[in-house]
This record gives C-alpha cells, sequence and structure tokens, in this order.
C-alpha cells in the first residue's frame, strides 16, 4: 500500500539524516582538537615529525631507568633543553625532570640546532639508548660546552649515559 511505502521512505529519510548529523558533529569535534594541536608553532629540524603521541620527561625517564647498557628502544618525547654544543650545534642535552639529563645527538650529523635554545621545549623522535661514555669523550663535550680546564681535567671516569639519536626535531616557537 501507498500509506506503507511513504511510512518507510520517511523512516530513511530519518535515519540517513541522523547519521549525515552525527557524522557532521564527530567531525567538528576532530577539527577542534587538532586546530588545537595546531596553534602551537614548532621549527622543524631533520626529519619531518608530527608533535602529537610525545611522551612527557618524566615517563621517557622510567624507560631509561630500566635500560641497561646497550638496550635501545624507538622513541619520541617532549623535554626542556639545558645545553646546545657551543661549537656548532651538533648535541644538546635534556632535561629528564629526575635530575638525570638525556644527550641528544642527531643522526648522521643530518642537521644542527641553534646554539640559544637552552630552557625551551623541543620533541625529538629517534632511538634512545644507554650507553657508556669515555673519559675522551667527556671531556671533548665538556670543551664542546665551554667548561673551564680545571672541570675538563676533573672528568677521570667513563659514565652510563642516557642517550638519543633524533631523525627529527620539533623547537616550540
Amino acid at each position: 500500500s501507498i500509506k506503507n511505502l511513504n511510512f518507510k521512505i520517511m523512516k530513511n529519510i530519518l535515519f540517513i539524516s541522523i547519521c549525515v548529523l552525527f557524522i557532521s558533529s564527530c567531525k567538528d569535534k576532530v577539527g577542534a582538537q587538532a586546530k588545537a594541536v595546531d596553534d602551537i608553532v614548532y621549527k622543524s629540524f631533520g626529519k619531518d615529525i608530527i608533535a602529537n603521541d610525545a611522551i612527557k620527561a618524566t615517563s621517557m625517564a622510567a624507560h631509561y631507568e630500566s635500560m641497561q647498557i646497550g638496550d635501545s628502544i624507538n622513541s619520541k618525547m617532549s623535554a626542556k633543553v639545558i645545553s646546545v654544543c657551543q661549537a656548532k650545534g651538533c648535541w644538546m642535552t635534556l632535561n629528564l625532570e629526575n635530575g638525570n639529563e638525556v644527550m641528544v645527538k642527531f643522526k648522521d650529523y643530518g642537521f644542527f640546532m641553534p646554539k640559544d635554545i637552552a630552557g625551551k621545549e623541543v620533541i625529538i623522535n629517534g632511538k634512545a639508548f644507554v650507553n657508556e661514555v669515555s673519559v675522551d669523550e667527556l671531556r671533548h663535550y665538556a670543551e664542546d660546552a665551554g667548561k673551564t680546564d680545571e672541570e675538563i681535567e676533573s672528568i677521570t671516569e667513563p659514565k652510563k649515559t642516557f642517550s638519543f639519536e633524533a631523525d627529527g626535531v620539533l623547537l616550540k616557537q
């Protein structure tokens, strides 16, 4: 009957309308979240990476504590810069917020960081690992950081360090 057919058509139109409204309302919410992330401006170095899904420095510190010399994991983390190589920006140290720091070098020396970013927030992507740094290498880093001869000479033992080889960095502007 025609009355029954009209009812089915109206029911389908109502169902489709509700689906369209539901989908469009979800799209608006997702767009708003993406915009909130996009409001933070980053300068990119190395490989292009995205800001979301980076873990906080405190979480990364817990990962490092459970690692042994030679262990490594792929990771993305956000942290504050403590210092940068003053010779050419070829390494930086980041604050893990637990009294430790992480030494960051850049994959294949493919890029360098500005020398004046101490205290700024960065997001790094790459490989986190634990290694032992020799006395010579520790002294070299101390020299690059502008330490005094006395401070450099006081380095007499290798040190277990938390390290990171970054293939991409975002610097918060």
